[in-house]
């Protein structure tokens, strides 16, 4: 809650658990200190640190301790007194009550600052590096960007008399009661009310756990028929029960009404197979390289398809390319970044740790008339040593897009090469993240134990309102 701002400073000061909040978290949570006690005081220390939901840097704000910690304090903001200049109102009306925002207060040019710091202070604190250029931060659509997600199914009949289809609440194991949200597709969306109603049909209601989303482009992208070109939006059902006829007729009906094509998955991930309609076409495209990449809904893919576009081109530009360049693209998924670089490149070489996902990425080249110049091999890269590079082949550039986890072991192999056998090693390489903190530990060993240079790093706000930081940074050799 926002106050009126007409209490003078004199008065905001007496109010009772009144405090300034100093900074913010990667979670979005303001930091204040409380006053020190005499203990503290002796010692020179400053007071308890606080963390305070809903709070932001500047602000003063009074509030309530929901967990009480040794060391510090979790609240959440009662009142907003005085309140910051780069506050925003959330769009979501579901905003802290849903986990999947946490920013959504924030403006957006504040939160992109906010990433920007958290990856330099990672590189300058992990790596003991900065890069010698920042790039600009990279942004892109705002709301509806979301193109992937999953929402957690739990019926409440018997207290609500529905079902819950959404988004866990915030470090909660309670799903979120949303009916709209604002960083999905709006036609999906304007689904969420609709999905509990079908849920509740069904006869197996105490068995659909989740259901995942995955929106796909126009398979008539520019077609003057607007039916023809609204995105194909994929629900996957997983269901620990067998449907009865009812069941499908009633998943059938949903599909020809709303226009969405349903995957079931009774079992593990290798079952997610379609449903209704039985066949149809989920892609997505990169425009600049004549790139079309066809997924399934199980399949990993970018969950910002524009700021994916956006992310491909500016890494191939940043990885320079040379038509005479053979180039190496480690965990590449169904081929996001390889059938890009086949376009610019002599030759690419994608290598996958998932099996599905290269069998993916090979049906993909020859999808797209490129598996003479992209080829694909499945190896486990959590396990690399310099004679797996070896076995790889010299490539003059690479580009790594780990996970979470990083390329710990690969930047140790290329360590390896540094000291025995430097010639293998790429001249550069381009490293997309998705963890601040494993790129700066890769970076750190890159930097001081591989021979290479930190060029330049920025952010990618591939999931804006959130605390995500997605980012990207390019190596040279020295």
């Amino acid at each position: 809650m926002v106050g009126s701002g007409k209490n003078t400073l004199r008065d905001l000061h007496r109010m009772p658990d009144a405090v300034w909040v100093e900074s913010l978290d990667l979670e979005a949570q303001g930091i204040a200190h409380l006053a020190p006690d005499e203990k503290q005081i002796e010692q020179g220390q400053s007071g308890k640190v606080l963390f305070i939901k809903g709070a932001l840097p500047t602000e003063l704000v009074t509030y309530t301790v929901t967990r009480e910690r040794a060391r510090f304090d979790k609240a959440k903001v009662l009142l907003v007194i005085k309140s910051a200049v780069f506050r925003s109102k959330p769009k979501c009306e579901f905003f802290g009550i849903c986990g999947g925002c946490s920013m959504q207060h924030l403006d957006i040019r504040a939160q992109i600052a906010m990433k920007q710091r958290v990856l330099e202070d990672d590189l300058k604190h992990i790596a003991k590096i900065s890069p010698e250029e920042i790039l600009r931060p990279m942004g892109g659509p705002t709301w509806e960007y979301r193109h992937r997600a999953r929402f957690s199914v739990v019926n409440r009949s018997i207290k609500k008399g529905t079902v819950l289809v959404g988004f866990h609440e915030a470090k909660s194991g309670y799903v979120a009661d949303m009916t709209a949200c604002e960083i999905v597709p709006k036609q999906v969306s304007e689904l969420l009310p609709k999905l509990r109603k079908l849920v509740m049909g069904l006869s197996i209601v105490d068995f659909v756990p989740q259901i995942e989303l995955a929106v796909g482009e126009a398979e008539e992208p520019f077609s003057a028929d607007p039916k023809k070109s609204r995105p194909v939006c994929a629900l996957v059902f997983r269901h620990l029960k067998p449907l009865n006829q009812l069941d499908e007729q009633l998943l059938k009906d949903f599909a020809e009404q709303h226009q969405v094509w349903i995957w079931l998955q009774p079992k593990g991930i290798e079952t997610v197979a379609p449903f209704y309609p039985p066949t149809g076409k989920l892609c997505y495209r990169l425009p600049e390289f004549e790139v079309e990449m066809p997924f399934k809904p199980a399949d990993f893919t970018q969950v910002n398809h524009m700021m994916n576009r956006s992310l491909v081109s500016k890494a191939i530009r940043l990885l320079e390319v040379k038509s005479t360049d053979r180039v190496l693209d480690l965990f590449c998924g169904i081929g996001n970044f390889t059938l890009a670089l086949a376009r610019r490149a002599k030759s690419a070489l994608g290598i996958e740790g998932m099996a599905s996902l290269t069998t993916r990425a090979k049906e993909n080249a020859v999808h797209n008339q490129l598996a003479d110049r992209a080829n694909f091999i499945q190896s486990n890269l959590f396990e690399v040593s310099a004679k797996t590079i070896a076995d790889w082949g010299k490539a003059e550039r690479w580009l790594m897009d780990p996970p979470r986890e990083g390329a710990m072991e690969i930047c140790k192999a290329l360590g390896e090469l540094h000291l025995s056998d430097s010639e293998l090693l790429p001249l550069r390489i381009v490293y997309v993240s998705c963890n601040p903190k494993t790129l700066a530990r890769d970076t750190e060993i890159l930097c001081h134990h591989a021979g290479y240079t930190l060029k330049s790093a920025g952010i990618v706000n591939m999931f804006p309102h959130t605390s995500h930081v997605e980012s990207i940074a390019v190596f040279e050799r020295t």
